[in-house]
């Protein structure tokens, strides 16, 4: 059986160079493109043509915009939504980056920790710009919650501090280890079934049916859990909470 983790290796395909620095064309930039031409397309073909009696894919675009909406209603508040464009583009770019990583052949760009790493450290550093232009110095107050007794503050001051840096970490971990996890699953079964002898060769078919579903669930999922926390983050710096 092949190398299950040889599918994440990235290699070239236009080598480039800028002075000095590494800026080749892989299959990962490539994805990235395709990820960001499929949400316009998306858009685009929905938005044509609007009317009263939505078509399908305009009720779905609109169901998706107000389900957005409301999650940054409710973690943001009214003052929040200046950030919904950022919002929006944040998960339909990752849920479009997972659900094309399903197609075989295709490359999940979110199984790369370099690139959920940079979009956890982008919402994290958002929030910080956030907390402290609208609240300056005062929103150091989040690393010691109301009502802390002030015995207690250095105790808990260090604690929230290192609860701050977890975030960003925190973040890019769960989606990128989730993704990377269910494509090595699919990549064993796979293999498992074009070597085993066609008598029990469902078997491995069978499982790899059935964990393909689950992970177009897991794609819609963890879409949805990195933009919520990144809602609640934002919503933390602008309510201090």
């Amino acid at each position: 059986m092949d190398n299950p983790l040889e599918h994440f290796e990235l290699h070239p395909l236009i080598p480039l160079s800028l002075f000095g620095i590494d800026i080749s064309i892989n299959k990962a930039i490539v994805m990235m493109w395709l990820a960001c031409g499929l949400v316009f397309l998306f858009f685009y073909v929905a938005t044509q043509g609007r009317s009263l009696v939505p078509r399908r894919i305009q009720s779905l675009a609109e169901m998706a915009v107000e389900f957005l909406r409301g999650i940054v209603a409710e973690n943001m508040g009214p003052a929040g939504q200046k950030f919904f464009p950022f919002i929006a583009t944040l998960f339909f770019f990752v849920l479009f980056a997972n659900l094309l990583g399903l197609i075989p052949g295709a490359y999940t760009v979110t199984s790369q920790i370099i690139v959920t790493g940079f979009f956890a450290l982008v919402v994290y550093g958002i929030s910080l710009v956030v907390g402290f232009t609208l609240h300056g110095f005062h929103f150091l107050s989040i690393l010691a919650p109301a009502g802390t007794p002030g015995c207690l503050l250095p105790l808990m001051i260090p604690i929230e501090i290192v609860s701050q840096l977890a975030r960003p970490v925190t973040l890019a971990v769960r989606l990128f280890a989730n993704m990377t996890a269910g494509h090595i699953i699919l990549i064993v079964l796979f293999s498992l079934m074009l070597s085993a002898p066609v008598y029990i060769g469902w078997m491995p078919f069978g499982f790899t049916v059935a964990i393909y579903g689950l992970e177009l669930f897991v794609a819609f999922i963890q879409a949805y859990i990195f933009t919520i926390l990144a809602t609640v983050y934002l919503g933390d710096a602008i309510k201090l909470h």
